[in-house]
């Protein structure tokens, strides 16, 4: 499909909905958490979950990351076939395709890993690395308190790396202790304590590891919620942090440790929409709704335009609700929303407009990006 916009157009140009990226934001978000993790001797290895992108992704290991992870398959081959060398699948393969893919994948990119939590998913990503002539890397996943996947940390998943240490085409590299769910926890000092607690259930399990003969060379998990709170751990050695690049409106919901609004990273991604019609004085409808944005985290918000809210978005439609505003956006004006929710967002675009300066009168557009890895879901 046609990017909506062109090199060099104006911002009122580009047609609607877009994809935004504010590139003045976004590389300082990027620059702010690699200044941060050079406090402390863990290693970024970038969600690319949130973006995908390798061009993304290799920005982030110019800037220190070892790296990329991902959830799927497919998207792992993107990234390595996009020139991303080292990448983990933060998340458990099972399936003769899934698993000759990633397998196959092994032989293109400089180091593969993948996520394992049961006797079945080690015996078939043994096969599969056998039958390529190859050895991955795996993880063993303990829960740390999402209730989702994982073993339970200590014995059983000690259990399971020996098993993994033992076999001949898989390394053990380490353990996924991620906890996703406690990345919103808005309160700081509740925040900080299930992740105090995430901390200790991988503790004991490390050590565990370390008395047996296992060392982990990779503690991975965290994100942009609680990356700070990892990296200070002493435990973690990698961190998964992905949102932080764009931060969506559910991460902003968060708050600082003084009870201030999370300010860590700055809104770096938008939906540009237009006004396409205005049935009130203090109604009107833009052309941006679930097919533009993800709304599973909460609605969109209009950026920079107090008092006004948006809401009931159905597939081509979303209703912007005057509430006190002085300044209703004009019939066929343009506005910006933040997300919700920036990775399932990306999911419904083909293409990143990246605009610099975009809150000066001189915003223009600087490069389009494809969103390679749109729709990789296998």
């Amino acid at each position: 499909m046609k990017p909506p916009a062109e090199k060099g157009m104006a911002l009122s140009e580009i047609d609607t909905p877009a994809l935004i990226i504010d590139m003045d934001a976004f590389e300082r978000n990027l620059g702010h958490m690699a200044e941060a993790l050079n406090e402390h001797p863990v290693r970024l290895r970038a969600h690319a979950k949130t973006h995908k992108s390798p061009l993304i992704s290799k920005w982030q290991m110019e800037l220190g990351a070892v790296g990329a992870c991902c959830q799927k398959v497919s998207e792992a081959e993107i990234l390595v076939r996009g020139g991303v060398s080292n990448v983990l699948v933060s998340n458990q393969v099972i399936g003769e395709t899934k698993l000759k893919q990633l397998a196959a994948l092994a032989g293109e990119a400089d180091w593969i890993g993948l996520c394992i939590d049961s006797k079945l998913g080690l015996d078939q990503a043994s096969q599969a690395a056998s039958a390529a002539g190859i050895t991955l890397n795996a993880l063993v996943e303990i829960d740390v308190g999402a209730g989702r996947c994982g073993v339970p940390p200590g014995q059983p998943a000690y259990e399971l790396a020996n098993a993994i240490a033992k076999d001949p085409f898989l390394s053990f590299a380490g353990l996924q202790a991620y906890h996703g769910s406690a990345q919103h926890i808005r309160d700081h000092a509740e925040r900080k304590a299930a992740i105090e607690e995430t901390i200790a259930m991988t503790k004991v399990t490390v050590d565990l590891l370390l008395e047996n003969g296992l060392d982990c060379e990779i503690v991975g998990g965290a994100g942009t919620g609680t990356f700070e709170m990892e990296a200070a751990s002493g435990i973690y050695t990698e961190l998964q942090a992905g949102s932080y690049i764009f931060m969506d409106a559910d991460y902003a919901r968060n708050k600082a440790a003084d009870g201030s609004p999370f300010t860590t990273f700055e809104h770096a991604l938008f939906i540009l929409t237009s006004v396409m019609s205005q049935p009130t004085a203090n109604k009107s409808v833009v052309d941006a709704g679930h097919k533009a944005a993800s709304v599973d985290s909460g609605m969109p918000e209009p950026f920079g335009l107090a008092g006004l809210s948006y809401g009931r978005p159905s597939d081509e439609h979303g209703v912007l609700q005057m509430n006190g505003t002085n300044q209703p956006p004009a019939l066929g004006e343009k506005i910006l929303l933040i997300p919700g929710h920036c990775d399932p967002t990306v999911n419904l675009h083909d293409w990143y407009i990246c605009v610099r300066g975009l809150n000066t009168a001189d915003a223009k557009v600087e490069d389009i990006w494809p969103v390679a890895a749109r729709g990789a879901y296998f």
